[in-house]
C-alpha cells in the first residue's frame, strides 16, 4: 500500500488509513473526480483539519496523496511523471480549501510551475450539504500559454470531458509553443537571466546581448530575457525565489528546454534551482565550454575542452551520479546506470591527471617546433582580439588561407600558423589565436595557457578589435587584462580597427560612433581595415615593413606559404 505525503504528525493510525485507502479509489477517466470521491476528501479533510490533496492520472487512477496545513499544501517530487516532450504532465492536481476560498496564487504556481493537466479546489458549505469546485488549467494566449480560471459551480454542474479535453489542450499549447518559437534550427530553446548588483543598466543589458549572441553560437533559440539588479545576490537562487519562480513559470509557459545565467552559478545555487524546476540550468561559464567543445578540432584543442570541463563539473557533482560515457568515453567511462559520488569524484580526478599528463607531452612538441622557429630568426606575428573581430578572416587575406570563419563567437578555436612573405625574400610567421571574451571561464584560461604559449615568442601582437561594436573599448580593455593575467602586458601591439566598410556605413547613421573610433585609432597609434578586402591592408603591411625592416622600401606583393 503506497503511503500518503506531507503533514502526517499528529494524525491518529484511523486518519491514515484512510488516507491510505484513497489510493485503492478510482476517477472515470472521463469525469475530473467523481462525487463519492469528492465527499469522501472533504469529509476527511474537515476530519484531520488540513487541507487533503491527491493527483490522478489519466487512467483515473490516484498516484499522490497529499496532506498538507490549514492554508496550503507542498506536492512532492512526482519523479514518476516526470516533463518529456509532452506540455502536460498527465496529472491533475485535486484537493481541498477548508474556508472555501477560491483558487489561490499558490495553486496557479503550482499548476505552471508542475504543468499539471487541472487543478480543481473543492469548497464544501455545510448549511447546504453541497460540494463546489472551481477548475483553473494552462491555455494558449498570445505570447504564450497562461492559466485559466473558472467560476465556483456546484460539483454535478460541472460537465467536463476530461478525455477529450486534456488531448485537445496540449495540442492547443503545442501549436503555441510552436508559435512562439521562431528559430526552427535551434536545438535548445532557452530564457536568458541576467542577475548582478554592480554596474549600470546599460552594461547588463550589453553583458546579456553577448550571451545571446554565445546562445546563437551554441544553436539555442533564446526565447526572452531577464535582467535584475537586485541590492545584494540571493545565496540561494541568485535572485529572489519570488522573481526566480517567475523566470521558471514563463519559461514553461514559452516552452523554454534550459535556463542560461549570466553569472556563473555555485553549485547549491544550481541544486536550489533545479529542484524548483525540472528545466536545464546552466551558466555562462559551462555555455562558452559547450561551444568550445563543440568548435575544437585538433588533438590539442580536444584535450584542452575536456580538461577544462571536467575541472568545471568536479565541484559540481551531486548525490545523484554521473554517466561518465558523455564526456570520457571508452574503457571507465561507461557503465550500468547511476555510479556513486565517490566513484565519479575518483574517476575525474583520475581523468584530469591522465589529460594534463597529455597535455604535458603535447606541449612539448608545440616547444620544439618554436625553437625552430626563433632559430630561424624569422619574426613573429599573433592575431590577438575579441572573439569574432575578424582574426581569422585577416588571416585568410594576408596569407590566401582558408581557415573556417564565420559570423559566430568562438568560430575558430584552434591555432593556425602561416607564413607571410613580403618583397626581398623577407618574411614572417603569422598565427591565429584563439578569441577571448569577458568573464572567460578561469579552468578555461588555465587549460588554453599552454595553447596561448605561442604568444610567449611573438615580436608583435596584433590586437584586433570589431570597429562596429559599440562596446569596442571596453572589448580592448577585456583582452589587454587577459594578456596582463598571461603576462603578455608588455609585449609590442598594435589596435587594428576591422570592420573599415561597415564603419562607413555607420558613418552615415551614427556620426558620433564613426567619430569616437577615428579618435581612438588616431590617439593609439592604431589602422583601420577591412579584414575582407585586400585593398585597404596596404597600411598594415607597410606598417609591419616599417617595423621589422624599418630601413628597406616598401613593393607589396605577398606570397604565401602555409604552416612551417
Amino acid at each position: 500500500m503506497k503511503e500518503p505525503y506531507g503533514n502526517l504528525a499528529g494524525l491518529k493510525q484511523s486518519q491514515i488509513q484512510a488516507l491510505e485507502r484513497l489510493y485503492r479509489r478510482r476517477v472515470p477517466p472521463a469525469e475530473f473526480c467523481s462525487s463519492e470521491l469528492a465527499a469522501r476528501l472533504v469529509e476527511i479533510s474537515s476530519d484531520i483539519r488540513r487541507q487533503l490533496g491527491i493527483l490522478v492520472n489519466r487512467q483515473g487512477m490516484v498516484e499522490y496523496v497529499v496532506v498538507g496545513d490549514e492554508k496550503g499544501l507542498v506536492i512532492p517530487e512526482l519523479r514518476d511523471y516526470p516533463l518529456g516532450k509532452h506540455p502536460l504532465r498527465g496529472l491533475r492536481l485535486i484537493h481541498t480549501h477548508l474556508k472555501n476560498e477560491p483558487v489561490s496564487e499558490d495553486d496557479i504556481t503550482d499548476l505552471a510551475l508542475l504543468r499539471l493537466d487541472l487543478l480543481a479546489a473543492l469548497l464544501f458549505t455545510p448549511e447546504r450539504q453541497q460540494i463546489s469546485a472551481q477548475i483553473a488549467h494552462l491555455s494558449p494566449a498570445h505570447g504564450g500559454p497562461s492559466t485559466v480560471t473558472g467560476p465556483v459551480a456546484p460539483l454535478d454542474r460541472i460537465d467536463l470531458d476530461c478525455g477529450h479535453f486534456f488531448s485537445e489542450l496540449e495540442a492547443d499549447l503545442e501549436r503555441a509553443v510552436r508559435t512562439t518559437s521562431r528559430g526552427g534550427e535551434a536545438l535548445e530553446r532557452a530564457i536568458l537571466i541576467s542577475v548582478t548588483t554592480g554596474g549600470t543598466r546599460q552594461d547588463a543589458e550589453d553583458s546579456i546581448a553577448e550571451l545571446r549572441e554565445l546562445a546563437r553560437t551554441a544553436s539555442i533559440e533564446a526565447l526572452d530575457t531577464f535582467i535584475q539588479r537586485p541590492r545584494k545576490l540571493n545565496p540561494r537562487f541568485l535572485m529572489g525565489e519570488g522573481k526566480m519562480r517567475d523566470v521558471v513559470i514563463r519559461a514553461l509557459q514559452r516552452g523554454a528546454t534550459m535556463l542560461v545565467f549570466d553569472q556563473e552559478l555555485t553549485p547549491a545555487q544550481i541544486r536550489s534551482i533545479s529542484a524548483m524546476t525540472e528545466l536545464k540550468v546552466i551558466d555562462r561559464s559551462q555555455l562558452i565550454l559547450d561551444i568550445f567543445a563543440r568548435r575544437a578540432k585538433s588533438l590539442d584543442g580536444k584535450v584542452q575542452v575536456e580538461l577544462a570541463q571536467l575541472k568545471y563539473l568536479l565541484p559540481r557533482l551531486t548525490g545523484r551520479g554521473v554517466q561518465m560515457s558523455r564526456l570520457m568515453g571508452g574503457i571507465g567511462g561507461r557503465g550500468p546506470g547511476e555510479t556513486k559520488l565517490e566513484t565519479d569524484r575518483r574517476r575525474i580526478r583520475d581523468r584530469i591527471a591522465s589529460l594534463e599528463r597529455e597535455l604535458k607531452e603535447l606541449s612539448r612538441g608545440r616547444d620544439q617546433r618554436r625553437r625552430q622557429r626563433v632559430k630561424a630568426g624569422v619574426p613573429i606575428i599573433s592575431i590577438v582580439g575579441y572573439t569574432n573581430a575578424g582574426k581569422s578572416t585577416l588571416l585568410n587575406a594576408l596569407t590566401q588561407s582558408e581557415v573556417f570563419t564565420e559570423d559566430l563567437l568562438f568560430a575558430t578555436l584552434d591555432t593556425s600558423t602561416r607564413r607571410l612573405r613580403f618583397p626581398r625574400e623577407r618574411e614572417v610567421i603569422i598565427t591565429d589565436t584563439v578569441g577571448f571574451i569577458r568573464s572567460l571561464p578561469a579552468s578555461l584560461l588555465g587549460a588554453f595557457k599552454a595553447t596561448l604559449e605561442e604568444l610567449q615568442d611573438a615580436d608583435l601582437l596584433l590586437h584586433m578589435v570589431d570597429a562596429a561594436n559599440p562596446r569596442f573599448e571596453d572589448q580592448i580593455a577585456q583582452v589587454r587584462a587577459i594578456l596582463g593575467e598571461l603576462g603578455l602586458g608588455e609585449k609590442p601591439e598594435l589596435l587594428v580597427f576591422n570592420k573599415a566598410d561597415i564603419l562607413n556605413d555607420l558613418k552615415k547613421k551614427d556620426t558620433v560612433a564613426f567619430l569616437k573610433v577615428r579618435q581612438v585609432a588616431r590617439t593609439t597609434g592604431g589602422l583601420t581595415i577591412s579584414a575582407r578586402d585586400r585593398k585597404s591592408l596596404a597600411p598594415l603591411l607597410e606598417e609591419l615593413q616599417r617595423r621589422f625592416w624599418p630601413s628597406e622600401q616598401t613593393d607589396f606583393g605577398t606570397t604565401t606559404q602555409t604552416e612551417p
